[in-house]
């Protein structure tokens, strides 16, 4: 199994160098004071997608970018970096880091969240400053403007720009829960929203080719996941106890936040705070089903009806009965890969502006 955001080859890539300029590029950092002698003022990075939203991400943060600075420049050098492709905001946030910066702020959807959290880690482990001493951290922000927003939805935040500079400003910082998941190769990946199995991952990974429908792209997406989809048994193992079945599973969501697909609450009581994870198991659900209780998963109230069930854990393993190795797993609304797979969370690793 392969995940679907490969780390680098090298645990450094040259991807972020000292200007003088403000002016960006894609593949580069740019900073109005961007000089390693200059460090009375922290370095914030806005790591911007600008595909985003069908390119809305893009024009959107230029027209943002004279307010932040009207906001920030008096605070910190505002360094930006423009996303090239695939994967470039992990390599990007993991530069910033080491190079000591104080935040790194993704300005786009979950996709680009995704990416800026796993470049906060690096083998499995938290990346550091390479010159700040061990008492420094980097914090994480978010610029909400992409399709989903999903994440965003949790704190009951809108994808007003405005107010998320005016979060920043405030600087008020919260220990933020990350969630873990390890295939058969054991190299972990990170998620910050939520990781999911079977029939929501494959309308997931059918999803993200609609992109440009905006959010229909989870309609058309689930749409061809249930063409010929089959409830499945599965085997979970809860915080390291011993195996059980769990008989004709349509969809497992494992939620470090509440909602993904464009706005379902699906794990309405998961807190990123609270140290735990939730997890949601629809069992023997048809397509019918969906059509009759869509307004209670997108509610949030769908806890109580017949064939759902919640637990709230620490890790879980998640694998199949009969290993054909074609059940769907994706985190944060990426393709991650098929079972088995391990997940678990990490309380309060990254300092998160809220």
């Amino acid at each position: 199994m392969s995940g679907a955001l490969a780390a680098p080859a090298t645990p450094r890539a040259s991807l972020i160098l000292p200007r003088a300029s403000s002016q960006s590029s894609a593949g580069g950092l740019t900073s109005d004071r961007f000089a390693a002698s200059n460090r009375r003022r922290g370095d914030f990075v806005f790591v911007v997608n600008p595909s985003g939203a069908n390119g809305r991400t893009g024009k959107q943060w230029k027209q943002l970018l004279p307010h932040l600075r009207t906001r920030l420049a008096d605070q910190c050098n505002i360094c930006e970096c423009i996303t090239s492709g695939p994967s470039h905001a992990i390599d990007v946030t993991r530069e910033a880091i080491k190079d000591g910066a104080d935040a790194v702020i993704a300005v786009g959807g979950d996709g680009t969240l995704h990416e800026v959290v796993n470049g906060f880690f690096w083998k499995g482990s938290p990346v550091r400053a390479l010159d700040r001493g061990p008492d420094h951290s980097t914090a994480l922000g978010l610029i909400p403007l992409g399709t989903g927003s999903d994440f965003a939805r949790t704190f009951g935040w809108t994808n007003d720009p405005r107010a998320a500079i005016d979060r920043i400003v405030r600087g008020v910082k919260s220990k933020l829960d990350i969630g873990v998941m390890e295939g058969p190769n054991r190299e972990p990946h990170f998620f910050v929203n939520v990781a999911d199995i079977h029939l929501s991952a494959k309308a997931g990974y059918f999803a993200s080719m609609y992109k440009r429908f905006g959010n229909l792209c989870y309609v058309f997406g689930a749409l061809r996941a249930f063409w010929g989809h089959n409830n499945r048994d599965m085997r979970i193992k809860v915080n390291g106890g011993e195996w059980r079945t769990v008989h004709k599973v349509t969809a497992l969501c494992i939620g470090n936040a509440k909602y993904f697909g464009g706005g379902m609450k699906i794990t309405p009581t998961a807190d990123p705070f609270s140290g735990n994870l939730e997890v949601v198991i629809l069992q023997d659900f048809k397509w019918y089903d969906f059509l009759l209780k869509l307004h209670r998963l997108y509610g949030g109230t769908h806890l109580s009806v017949n064939g759902v069930s919640s637990i709230r854990v620490q890790s879980i393993e998640v694998a199949e009965v009969t290993a054909n190795g074609d059940i769907f797993v994706q985190s944060d609304g990426e393709h991650f890969g098929f079972l088995p797979t391990k997940f678990s969370v990490l309380p309060g690793v990254v300092d998160f502006f809220c």
